[in-house]
């Protein structure tokens, strides 16, 4: 059955199914989504969304789809920890941070400067879930706080 979807952030208890989107995936208007078990669906938001893990899809019917993190492939970064993630930040690429590691988006571009800067990069996949942006929104895509930079 294709329904349509719309995000919320409230608890479901017993979701009908999941939904697993790596974080690429998650940022979505209208598209759509074969659920894990296979029952294809249309998302449908009025606006361009970051869906996080956690948050669910309510169908027409009142039934619930679960999203969750996919495995998707990553690289955990050691060393200079504060002096590493300036300059992720600086690319304004999606990071995790861990007590002892960064969390990045396997990319040959990151890992080269990565390295070149000293860092210890290791391969792996797992569910990615960085920090959220800036001033409370959820990607780092700019911010809105009130006053004007001019």
């Amino acid at each position: 059955m294709t329904a349509i979807a719309h995000r919320t952030a409230d608890h479901v208890h017993l979701p009908a199914d999941t939904i697993s989107l790596t974080y690429d995936a998650r940022l979505l208007r209208r598209k759509r989504l074969t659920s894990d078990r296979g029952e294809p669906f249309l998302v449908d938001l009025p606006q361009t969304t970051s869906v996080d893990a956690g948050h669910a899809f309510m169908l027409e019917d009142g039934r619930a789809f679960l999203v969750k993190a996919a495995d998707e492939p990553l690289m955990r970064v050691t060393g200079d920890l504060a002096r590493l993630a300036w300059h992720v930040g600086n690319r304004h690429a999606p990071c995790a941070v861990t007590p002892d590691a960064l969390i990045v988006q396997r990319e040959k571009v990151m890992r080269a400067m990565l390295e070149q800067l000293g860092a210890t990069v290791t391969d792996f996949d797992g569910p990615f879930t960085p920090e959220g942006g800036a001033y409370g929104h959820g990607r780092t895509m700019g911010h809105d706080h009130s006053h004007s930079h001019a």
